[in-house]
């Protein structure tokens, strides 16, 4: 694979290619930003979303068509996102790293190895 580290995904960069993935021919505008903020636990920011998926677009993880406009959107069309292959291995490898993060964390933790520091006082 011939990325470059600034292809790398940042944390919110992950949850929006995932709702891209996960919404399939239905992830558009609003549809990825309402599964963006579901996946994050809160109201994310519109503009973030879009923001972001410039910058997939960009890395190539995704690319975007529009629709034929629709009267029920005053004549104005849909641009629709689907995610590329990059962006599918971009993110697979991205969750196996967390799961790893994950599994390093749980053992230090359930081993009692971590310790909080002391206040200095």
């Amino acid at each position: 694979m011939g990325r470059k580290k600034s292809d790398t995904l940042g944390q919110f960069e992950q949850i929006v290619l995932a709702a891209v993935m996960s919404l399939r021919d239905n992830a558009y505008g609003v549809t990825i930003h309402a599964k963006v903020s579901e996946m994050a636990e809160k109201d994310v920011n519109m503009g973030a979303v879009y923001v972001s998926l410039e910058r997939l677009q960009e890395k190539g993880f995704i690319s975007s068509s529009l629709s034929d406009p629709t009267p029920e959107r005053g004549g104005k069309a849909k641009r629709f996102f689907t995610v590329e292959r990059d962006g599918a291995l971009a993110l697979k490898e991205s969750v196996e790293t967390s799961q790893r993060v994950a599994e390093a964390f749980n053992e230090s933790w359930n081993l009692g190895k971590w310790r909080p520091k002391r206040a200095k006082g």
